[in-house]
């Protein structure tokens, strides 16, 4: 199945999530959504995928919304969650700090084949990142 867009979020320096529309051969579409984990023993990753249609995702968008919601105004309600809204990757030395700069959330992002995104001569900082 081809990707036809993908983006790509860090999380921490063992976590990584992709969100992925995929094209299918009846020229419908559907999203992969891969949160991709390093083992703690450098020894490959461990990869969780869900795949969504068209037709739940309005659904899945407002159960979501409703449990961000629930943990943010009824669980901690005093806890700072834009603190977290910054895109710094941190350097392997941890003294160097690299701002990537925001995208626009109305501009596409083009889709980058699997095999770029497995290859560490194209990642920004060189660190791996196993999608697949």
């Amino acid at each position: 199945m081809e990707s036809i867009y993908s983006k790509r979020i860090r999380a921490g320096k063992r976590r990584t999530y992709f969100f992925d529309v995929r094209t299918t051969r009846g020229n419908d579409y559907y999203l992969t959504i891969t949160e991709s984990r390093k083992r703690f023993d450098d020894n490959g990753y461990d990869r969780h995928k869900i795949f969504l249609y068209k037709e739940d995702f309005n659904k899945f968008i407002k159960a979501l919304n409703e449990a961000v919601d629930y943990v943010k105004t009824e669980l901690m309600p005093d806890f700072n969650f834009d603190a977290f809204n910054h895109d710094e990757v941190v350097a392997e030395n941890e003294s160097e700090k690299v701002v990537e700069e925001p995208t626009p959330e109305s501009a596409p992002v083009p889709a980058v084949a699997e095999t770029e995104l497995n290859n560490p001569a194209t990642n920004n900082n060189g660190e791996e990142v196993d999608k697949w």
